[in-house]
C-alpha cells in the first residue's frame, strides 16, 4: 500500500514520542501489505473499525491514540485523515473527516 503521508505520522510523533515505534511499525506493516477488502485489515488488526467511506480507524499504543485512514482499495492508496488522542477523536465526526 502506498501510504499518504508519513510527514502526518512523523510530525505526530515528534509531539507525542511514546507514540513513534507504534506510528512506524504501523507505517511499514501498512506499507508492505496489500489489502483489497477491509477482512484483510481485520484478519491483522483485530481492533480496527470500519467507518462509511473506506474509512478504517486503528487504535495507536493500546489505544492512547486513534488513526483514521481512507482507503482506496483498488489503486492500494491509504490517505491519512486523522491523527490524534482519543479525547481528540472524541471531539470529532470520524464519518466525515
Amino acid at each position: 500500500m502506498r501510504v499518504i503521508s508519513r510527514k502526518t505520522l512523523k510530525d505526530f510523533w515528534e509531539e507525542h514520542a511514546d507514540a513513534e515505534q507504534p506510528l512506524k511499525a504501523w507505517f511499514h506493516e501498512t506499507k508492505a501489505a496489500r489489502w483489497k477488502a477491509f477482512t484483510d485489515i481485520k484478519a491483522r488488526y483485530r481492533s480496527a473499525d470500519t467507518l462509511p467511506g473506506n474509512r478504517v480507524v486503528f487504535n495507536i499504543r493500546g489505544n492512547t491514540y486513534r488513526l483514521i485512514v481512507r482507503i482506496h482499495y483498488n489503486t492500494g492508496i491509504v490517505f491519512i485523515r486523522f491523527l490524534g488522542t482519543h479525547a481528540e477523536y472524541d471531539k470529532i465526526h470520524a464519518t466525515t473527516i
